[in-house]
This record gives structure tokens, C-alpha cells and sequence, in this order.
């Protein structure tokens, strides 16, 4: 049986899409989410808001949705406190597809607008 981080391909890809669901509705009503919380929020797997698998995890969703031209969608997932950002992984996977990260706010804010500015006509 094959795995990634661990868990069964099945659960990975179940998980996933639970939470590709979970962060679409939170884009739909134009917010965000702490890492924390996303993690609480996921029933098919156990994640934690600092590992691999999470990072691994939001790196799939965001490719995926980007290469269908949604945007990003891991954008909304938050530091809880301090800059309220997402963490490097994000912002050296935006650079990876092709965005220019000189500037990470401005590149946080024009990646928020987009996800934002797509599913929030939903």
C-alpha cells in the first residue's frame, strides 16, 4: 500500500479533499484561517499545525487550484498571531510558480484578492 507522510494514499487524498472543501467555503465568505484551526477542522486524518504533512499538503491544494486557475488557495491559511500571514513554505511555493515574492506582502495581498476575487462569486 502506498503512503505520503505516512498515511495511506486513500485517507491522504480523503483528507485533502476535506480540507480543499473546508478552505474553499472560508474563500466563499472572503476570510481566513489559522493553521491551528484548519488542522482541528480535518476528521480523516490527524495533522499538526507545524508538520510536514500539512505543509505537503497545502502545497498539493494550491498548485492543483492554481493550475485551474483559482489562485493559490493555501493563501488563506494564517499565522494565529504575530504577521497573521502564511508561513515561508507559502511564499517559496509562490515563488516555485512563478510568482514575484521581492515584495511578500504585496505578493500575499495580490494572491488573497484572486482566491478571494474567485470564490467569493460562488
Amino acid at each position: 500500500m502506498s503512503t505520503k507522510y505516512g498515511y495511506p494514499l486513500d485517507k491522504w487524498n480523503k483528507a485533502k479533499e476535506e480540507m480543499r472543501q473546508i478552505l474553499v467555503e472560508i474563500a466563499r465568505v472572503r476570510g481566513r484561517i489559522p493553521y491551528s484551526e484548519l488542522v482541528s477542522k480535518i476528521q480523516t486524518i490527524r495533522l499538526e499545525p507545524e508538520s510536514y504533512g500539512l505543509a505537503a499538503m497545502l502545497g498539493e491544494i494550491s498548485s492543483e487550484e492554481d493550475a485551474a486557475g483559482h489562485g493559490m488557495l493555501s493563501v488563506i491559511v494564517v499565522h494565529k498571531y504575530g504577521d497573521m500571514q502564511p508561513g515561508p513554505g507559502f511564499f517559496q511555493l509562490a515563488k516555485d510558480l512563478g510568482r514575484d515574492t521581492s515584495d511578500i506582502l504585496k505578493c500575499w495581498v495580490d494572491e488573497f484578492n484572486k482566491v478571494h476575487g474567485y470564490w467569493g462569486r460562488w
